[in-house]
């Protein structure tokens, strides 16, 4: 068992589907040990995201991040953070595999509906900053 880190995005808590996203992850084998909603303010979106920066996209991604209340999670299970990536499915929804949630759920590359940790260094690093 170990853990990782998800965040249901703005566009996702603003249509109301957290709860059908828990659903997927708890159907998907993951156990939600912690989860909490929030609203991020500019600062603590910038220093989560400061790995982006220098990007193009950093400004839009900040101003996405905190346009609404977000839900935080800690998710528990067996190779925890291969498997709800694999569960998200891929950024662009329109790559993603079928049945997984940014293919039922986002709208676009940046409207994506969650963020899934990508190692378990990166999991233990974004958990402490949440939790």
């Amino acid at each position: 068992m170990n853990k990782t880190f998800s965040i249901i995005k703005p566009d996702a808590t603003k249509r109301n589907i957290t709860g059908s996203i828990n659903k997927l992850i708890e159907d998907n084998g993951l156990r939600i040990i912690a989860q909490k909603r929030i609203h991020l303010d500019t600062a603590k979106a910038e220093k989560f995201y400061e790995v982006h920066k220098d990007r193009p996209f950093y400004r839009d991604l900040i101003n996405y991040m905190i346009s609404e209340p977000v839900v935080v999670q800690v998710l528990e299970g067996d190779n925890a953070v291969n498997k709800y990536r694999d569960l998200i499915g891929s950024t662009d929804p329109n790559k993603a595999k079928e049945g997984s949630i940014r293919k039922l759920y986002a709208l676009n590359t940046t409207q994506n509906s969650v963020h899934a940790s990508d190692s378990l260094e990166n999991a233990k690093r974004e958990i402490e900053f949440f939790f």
